[in-house]
């Protein structure tokens, strides 16, 4: 049952993006579930031994995520993400990136235009992931700001969580 669940990462230089392809062993309700609510997200966002804490999100074309990265000593990073088009259980785009405690984005740190394309496949679901960033540096900073192992370990702690929410 535990087969080896798919996990790309590319980088195009050319086009400023990040592509991410992952699957997750659940159903697309869950999938979708853990990617939109709050109160799951916050328990997978994050790498270990930071996590997330959102301040507002409302989940909606025009509306926004507002949380913080937390340090297990209470550092906090803030991020926003506002939501440009949802189509639910099926995709949804959001464009941000690190901002202030008030949701004041700063534009010495990269932005990035995030779209997530979820596609069920017999008992487990795809996401599709492109980032596209402003300028190439904008993506190679986001790179070595460790990028690539924050997802992955992401992906592992929401992997987790799903066996647990499984019904």
């Amino acid at each position: 049952m535990n087969q080896a669940l798919l996990f790309d990462f590319t980088v195009n230089k050319e086009n400023n993006t990040i592509h991410i392809t992952r699957e997750f062993a659940a159903n697309l309700e869950l999938v979708w579930q853990a990617w939109t609510t709050p109160e799951v997200l916050d328990q997978w966002w994050g790498p270990q031994p930071w996590r997330a804490e959102t301040k507002t999100m409302d989940f909606r074309e025009g509306g926004f995520w507002h949380y913080a990265m937390v340090s297990p000593e209470g550092e906090k990073h803030w991020s926003k993400a506002n939501f440009l088009a949802i189509k639910k259980e099926k995709s949804f785009a959001s464009k941000g990136g690190f901002c202030d405690e008030n949701g004041t984005v700063n534009p010495a740190l990269p932005q990035n235009l995030w779209e997530n394309n979820f596609t069920p496949k017999a008992d487990k679901v795809q996401v599709d992931i492109l980032l596209t960033y402003d300028t190439l540096a904008d993506l190679e900073k986001e790179i070595e700001m460790g990028f690539k192992e924050g997802m992955t370990v992401d992906f592992q702690q929401l992997d987790e969580l799903l066996l647990t929410l499984k019904k």
